[in-house]
């Protein structure tokens, strides 16, 4: 078969699309090597060839997303509007309050920080480390098994579950547990611009593997005040949700609803969010996938749009 190359037409799209996207991150958020790094791969795999050059049209809603949650750092939500640090606090410990043997009303972090274990810290850094590699596998593995519609239009829901939880970040900035627990008290309540990311409860599992993938993340966290909803609780759900739409094999299905309830568990027990985050996120993922499909895919140029979109990728 003889290799076909770019279209000139195709080529400029990428060639400015990469050129304004490292233009606004290097003057705006600052230089990265791997801003660079990730560039030439994403040009590397248009221009070599007709099939990766699909395969990156395809993964164009997580390269979005990707460079949404970077652009968080733009304008962080702080700057917005006011940080709720008690009253999503005391909402918590009033609506899911665990009281124990001596009267005092704790929020399910609190419960959950005085009654660790070994096993459910490793488990929990094997949940959390899915929360997005598993979905893009899910995702790749419905592409590369010829499921493109299917592919697509998890892809897209993918991506407007995160534009939503975004939006939301900034209507309403929100302080995650182990804030509260490091500075509750130091600064009544109040959150303090520039806060860097913690580890919190995962830290337990970068100690026993001594690997520090967590610490390396939380390090470069794009925004601190962004607990409500708990992406981590949408992400898996979403493909689960797909996994069922799409008639997928049981084991897509018992793997991605398993994490997805470990994940779930995890972002209390480790104290990144609260249950009222994890609802938030559930909640999110839901509302995305109804107004992807029910609402988006009842437009006709959308419609048309979207059998472009899985032409060009098939």
């Amino acid at each position: 078969m003889r290799y076909q190359s770019a279209t000139l037409r195709e080529t400029l799209w990428c060639v400015v699309a990469l050129a304004l996207w490292l233009t606004v991150t290097v003057l705006f958020i600052g230089f990265r090597p791997e801003h660079v790094f990730l560039a030439l791969l994403i040009a590397a795999m248009y221009f070599v060839m007709p099939a990766s050059r699909r395969l990156t049209v395809a993964i164009l809603p997580f390269i979005i997303f990707g460079i949404s949650y970077d652009w968080m750092n733009l304008l962080p939500n702080y700057e917005v509007n006011p940080v709720d640090v008690e009253g999503l606090y005391l909402n918590e410990k009033s609506l899911f309050g665990i009281t124990v043997g001596d009267g005092v009303r704790l929020t399910p972090n609190e419960f959950w920080a005085l009654h660790r274990s070994a096993v459910m810290d490793f488990m929990a850094g094997v949940f959390y480390l899915c929360w997005v590699p598993l979905p893009i596998v899910y995702g790749l593995w419905l592409y590369f098994s010829g499921r493109k519609e299917a592919y697509l239009h998890f892809a897209m829901a993918f991506l407007l579950v995160n534009l939503l939880g975004f939006a939301l970040y900034y209507v309403h900035p929100a302080a995650p547990p182990w804030y509260v627990a490091m500075y509750g008290d130091i600064y009544n309540m109040q959150a303090v611009p520039g806060t860097h990311g913690e580890v919190a409860g995962l830290g337990a599992f970068d100690a026993m593997t001594g690997l520090g993938i967590f610490d390396a993340l939380y390090a470069r966290n794009a925004n601190v005040f962004a607990a409500m909803p708990s992406l981590h609780s949408a992400y898996t759900f979403v493909a689960f949700i797909y996994a069922v739409r799409s008639r997928s094999p049981w084991g897509w299905k018992v793997l991605l609803g398993v994490v997805t309830l470990g994940i779930w568990f995890t972002a209390v027990y480790t104290s990144h969010h609260y249950v009222l985050d994890v609802l938030g996120g559930i909640g999110c993922s839901l509302v995305a996938v109804l107004l992807f499909e029910c609402g988006f895919m009842r437009i006709a140029a959308f419609r048309r749009f979207m059998k472009r979109y899985i032409g060009y990728i098939s």
